[in-house]
């Protein structure tokens, strides 16, 4: 005969319960909302039809609800299924989509990286707010220059980006090196143990099209990411011989994927690690100190 479970085990049966019909109730109010939403894109595209004219502004409705509400909930309840939960190499975007590959590690604080890449001609882009979103459609349908053009939020840890910085090319707000950095949590290790303190995606935006996955308006990136991943290196060393670049090669398997965006990425594994502790942080009133100057 079993023995009888006591009260504390009982008690843990119990909230085991109380959680699962919780998770039973959140999946099936995302599930519902997931629904709702193709059902509202079918009305809206079954009603183009019937109105003339109208159906136009239907039909923009139409893909604005499908683009900026179907989509990303389906693909919210999809990848909350199927995408890993842990570090693979590999950003997320928004809607849980795998986003662009983490292609350089760095040793330092913020500021010294900030620094660095100061130095090295990069600009730091503004946050993502209403107001910067017109800005920079106004600025690539016009073709007018913005340098510190925002870039869409991309997750790591289960965050967002703590800042990005890039470098935008002729005057053209449709192409221009990014770069996006996370701060690794405390006492986290890669894969394979090595320790680092920010882990970063860098990209080149090539122009403005649509997303393969969400149909949203979006930035378009150079599938040969490792061509951006050495330009960041080369313009931060360049910048300031202080800068050391070890490299863990073969970190990741070479391969071929997608990127949230559905654009093509390929790289070789490589994963160049930036050490800038030994860069000056300067305040705002200190005029740029030259490579030559500070080796002296």
């Amino acid at each position: 005969m079993s023995p009888r479970p006591d009260a504390s085990t009982r008690s843990d049966r119990r909230a085991a319960r109380r959680y699962s019909r919780g998770v039973a109730l959140d999946w099936f109010f995302f599930v519902f909302a997931g629904l709702s939403a193709i059902w509202l894109a079918y009305l809206s595209f079954s009603e183009t039809f019937v109105l003339g004219w109208w159906g136009i502004i239907a039909a923009i409705v139409f893909w604005v609800l499908l683009a900026y509400l179907v989509l990303p909930r389906l693909h919210r309840i999809l990848t909350t299924i199927y995408v890993p939960d842990y570090f693979i190499g590999r950003t997320r975007t928004s809607d849980g989509l795998l986003g662009d590959p983490v292609n350089l590690a760095l040793m330092g604080s913020a500021d010294q990286i900030e620094q660095s890449l100061v130095d090295a001609g990069w600009t730091k882009a503004d946050p993502v707010t209403l107001r910067s979103s017109w800005r920079i459609i106004a600025s690539t349908i016009t073709r007018r220059s913005y340098h510190e053009a925002p870039v869409s939020p991309l997750f790591l840890f289960g965050r967002q980006q703590d800042f990005a910085y890039q470098q935008e090319v002729d005057g053209n707000p449709a192409q221009r090196h990014h770069v996006r950095f996370w701060q690794s949590p405390e006492g986290w290790l890669l894969p394979g143990g090595h320790r680092v303190e920010w882990l970063a995606a860098g990209t080149f935006d090539t122009n403005v099209g649509l997303s393969l996955f969400t149909l949203q308006v979006t930035h378009k990136i150079d599938a040969d990411t490792d061509i951006e991943r050495n330009h960041i290196v080369q313009t931060v060393t360049a910048a300031d011989p202080r800068v050391t670049v070890e490299v863990l090669a073969d970190f990741s398997t070479g391969y071929h994927a997608r990127n949230g965006g559905g654009d093509s990425i390929r790289t070789d594994g490589d994963l160049p690690i930036i050490d800038v502790r030994a860069v000056t942080v300067r305040t705002a009133s200190e005029p740029a100190a030259r490579a030559s100057e500070v080796t002296s």
